[in-house]
């Protein structure tokens, strides 16, 4: 969904979208695990950035390399990798935050692709789209609204700051999204039910227009 080009600040040309989510992770949670940071992922940014996850084992280390995070190891037990923030890390996040993103929003949604042919099929093809998309919306919706309801300014003990990050800044926003989401697939739920009782059930849209007359082109020569 999102790219993991070196983003174009002179300042940090080694720098990608994933190392500056690995530094903000780690700055407010404090020493963490890969697998830490790829929980974390899960329940908050996951929501809205899409990446391999496989590279939250793979940047750390390369960012200790570049000297913006330190590792320290466990001697005993399962050994786990802790990585740290240094004082140029949070510089480097610092100099990112203080350059707002120019990128367009980008958006890949399956449903949509899938829609985007759909005409090629009978109607009852778009009509199933939408309902699988629309039973997908409300659940995220339903997701996001129980993630509200704990939204109450307290942050329990052992709670992650970045989830009641989340709850608090960008839920909102998904919620929005999944509103608007609900809306178009109900639409499309409701079209594609005219369209299949217009055109009849076994119809596609090659079918239809295969004995349509053809527009004519005029030649020049």
């Amino acid at each position: 969904m999102m790219s993991t080009e070196p983003l174009p600040h002179p300042a940090a040309p080694q720098l990608t979208p994933t190392s500056y989510l690995v530094l903000g992770l780690v700055a407010r949670e404090g020493p963490s695990t890969p697998y830490g940071l790829k929980r974390h992922v899960a329940a908050t940014i996951g929501h809205f950035w899409s990446f391999p996850h496989a590279l939250l084992y793979k940047e750390p280390p390369r960012l200790v390399d570049l000297g913006l995070l330190t590792e320290e190891r466990e001697q005993e037990g399962r050994r786990r990798r802790l990585f740290a923030i240094t004082d140029p890390g949070r510089e480097a996040l610092r100099a990112w935050l203080e350059h707002p993103a120019r990128h367009a929003t980008e958006l890949r949604d399956l449903g949509l692709l899938q829609l985007f042919f759909a005409d090629l099929e009978p109607a009852s093809a778009r009509l199933a789209i939408a309902q699988e998309q629309l039973a997908l919306h409300h659940a995220q919706l339903a997701e996001y609204e129980a993630g509200r309801r704990l939204e109450d300014g307290h942050v329990g003990p052992g709670a992650s700051r970045s989830v009641e990050h989340w709850r608090g800044v960008t839920l909102r926003m998904g919620m929005l999204y999944e509103q608007a989401a609900i809306a178009f697939w109900t639409g499309v739920v409701t079209d594609a039910g005219i369209a299949g009782v217009g055109r009849g059930p076994g119809s596609s849209w090659a079918e239809t227009t295969a004995g349509a007359p053809r527009p004519t082109t005029r030649s020049n020569r």
